[in-house]
This record gives C-alpha cells, structure tokens and sequence, in this order.
C-alpha cells in the first residue's frame, strides 16, 4: 500500500467525495486514525463508562454533543457522517447494512465516540525499522475476538477484540517498546504468541481483515483493538448503532506525536 502523505483533511475530502473508499492504513501518514462508535443518547453514558473500564481496547480520544457530526476537538470542520471511507450500521446486535455515507441514518439523539487506533502506533513501527506485512501489500490487519472478557458497564458487554501483526523474533522487543508510547492507540500488545491461550484456534481464518503472511522466524503480536465496540454491539446488541468498517478509520488531524506518552 502506498503511503500517502498529505494532510488529513485532503484524505478526507476525497472519501467524503468517493474517491477513497480503501482501508486507511497508509493515509494520514503521521496523524492520529480513530474507530468510531455511534450510539443513541439514552445508552451513550454506558458507553463512555465502557470505556473508561477498558482503556485497552477502547481509548477514548473524544465524545461529541448529542446530534454532532462535527469532532472539533480532533478534526474541526470534519464531518462523521461522510468522512470514513466505510460505515457499518447495527440493529439489535445484528449488521444491518454496510455504507459509504452514514448521513441517511444519522439522528439529533446520536452521540458519537471516537477511540484511539493501533493504525497510529504503526507509523512508530514503521520508524523502527519493522516490517508490516498489510502495509506493504495494500490489506487489512487481521482481526480476532478472543476469550478475554471485557468489564461490562451498564447495557454494554463482550469479548475484547485484538489486531495481531507478524513481527520477526529479532524485532519483538522493538515492537513492544515502540507500540507501547502510545497509550492511547492501544498501547504495547496485550498477548505474544500462542494464539490458543486468549481463545483464537486459526491464524488463516481472523473474524475480521486479511490473513497474514509469516516469514520464518516471525512471532504473532497481538495488540487490544477497537473493534471490541463491534463486537460488544453483536453481544449486547444495542437497538442501533454506527461504527467504522474494520480497517476503514476515520483520520484525524492531530499529529501521532501528540499520544507519545514518553
């Protein structure tokens, strides 16, 4: 995949034109990517104490007013509703439709939330020297639930989702460190290894995004990642809720240097 290094807000007139509708893994470069979680009013507090109990998967970079489309804190003049390349909508814990603009089903009561991405702490990755096998040829990160529980909050419960990167044994202590700065990106990986020890039987076959290629000598890196609200939405199943399509983020404007926390 291309990087691609202008400045977020000409990615995101592009998308917000359908000129863009690829996963984001790539774009922004050195800008800060969010997931996006859309939910009614009525449950939004839920959900931002959700979020406060799982700081891991579901970093919390803002909360809009109700009926906001706008993220000023991270994006002024942007807007949610047609700003990521792909949407997905859920009712009552099922995916409804999958879309390229939210607008028409986007309401006054929406609250929205947007939470820090592992597709930020790649760049740090990238800077040190290892290789990402979806970057270099244009996929998406594979995606697993895993048998870790979450700590429920109000109506909102599930497993925690993980993105897992093939890293090169020589680079693990590189892709710990260099992840870790970030701990509102995910931070460093919740689990290195045997996949079968957090509930994942196949490599070959994610929930979600591209399975990956491994090298010889490459570890699987497992990181906390925000698609957990999906996976949370298909478990508590809420009576409607926007997200993101997985890999398909919504690029802020703030510089990754912002969430290095050292």
């Amino acid at each position: 995949m291309p990087i691609d290094p202008r400045h977020p807000r000409e990615i995101r007139r592009d998308i917000r034109n359908g000129k863009l509708t690829c996963i984001t893994a790539g774009l922004g470069a050195g800008h800060v990517q969010a997931n996006l979680a859309v939910l009614p009013r009525d449950c939004a507090y839920d959900f931002l104490l959700f979020c406060q109990r799982n700081p891991r998967p579901c970093p919390l970079l803002e909360v809009t007013d109700a009926g906001s489309t706008e993220p000023v804190g991270v994006a002024p003049g942007a807007d949610l509703r047609t700003d990521l390349p792909r949407y997905r909508i859920y009712k009552h814990g099922e995916l409804a439709d999958e879309v390229t603009d939210a607008t028409p089903y986007w309401r006054d009561d929406l609250v929205a939330f947007l939470l820090g991405c592992s597709f930020t702490f790649e760049w740090a990755l990238l800077e040190a020297g290892i290789r990402l096998w979806h970057v270099e040829h244009g996929k998406n990160v594979a995606m697993w639930r895993t048998s870790i529980p979450c700590r429920p909050a109000g109506v909102f419960h599930g497993p925690v989702v993980v993105s897992m990167r093939p890293i090169a044994s020589a680079d693990l202590s590189k892709a710990v460190t260099a992840s870790a700065r970030f701990p509102g990106a995910h931070g460093a990986p919740i689990h290195i290894g045997d996949p079968a020890a957090i509930g994942i039987r196949d490599l070959a076959r994610p929930d979600w995004g591209d399975a990956q290629e491994f090298r010889p000598g490459d570890v699987p890196v497992f990181w906390a990642c925000g698609v957990t609200p999906q996976a949370v939405a298909l478990a508590s199943k809420p009576a409607f809720m926007i997200t993101h399509s997985p890999g398909h983020m919504f690029i802020t404007d703030v510089p990754n240097s912002a969430l290095a926390a050292l």
